[in-house]
């Protein structure tokens, strides 16, 4: 049986996230328009997220190896506060094994509040997913909006979080 573990990501997980984030891009370049720099990497500011107030990195661990990561930031697009997912990613390896799932649940319960989770308008599996997991979380007391203008476009479930969940 597989040990999995959910935690707040420490400055020595850094590097780990950085390559998964690349990973992540990746997955997402065909619908999310961004090129590769000078070194070959779609970069990411990931710095922040260790010396920003309101910046929560997480990690996810399956026997100690890197399995995803989900980064929390304060850029919420609907209201004027709350928490927003600003990236989110489990390696393939670990997909379609809950392991999302409990990390998702993991990280709203870390930081109750009010939530923002959003997606882009042309990925539906994300989407999904999204409706699904937050559904559970909250019992089906969340709301939904789209964005269609700005420089963020997409679908945004909105929805309180406690730590005792």
């Amino acid at each position: 049986m597989s040990h999995t573990e959910f935690r707040i990501a420490a400055p020595t997980d850094r590097l780990p996230i950085q390559r998964m984030l690349e990973l992540y891009q990746h997955d997402l370049s065909d619908i999310w328009d961004q090129d590769l720099d000078c070194h070959g990497e779609y970069g990411y500011a990931l710095d922040r997220y260790w010396d920003t107030e309101g910046f929560h990195p997480f990690v996810a661990t399956v026997d100690g190896k890197y399995a995803g990561f989900a980064l929390v930031n304060q850029a919420v697009r609907i209201g004027t506060e709350g928490y927003w997912m600003d990236q989110f990613f489990v390696l393939k390896k670990y997909r379609r094994q809950g392991i999302g799932r409990s990390l998702a649940k993991s990280v709203f319960a870390a930081v109750p509040g009010r939530w923002e989770v959003g997606q882009m308008p042309d990925n539906l599996p994300a989407q999904a997913f999204w409706r699904s997991v937050i559904s559970e979380y909250t019992g089906g007391a969340f709301k939904e909006r789209e964005i269609r203008t700005g420089w963020w476009q997409g679908v945004v479930q909105v929805f309180e979080s406690t730590a005792a969940r």
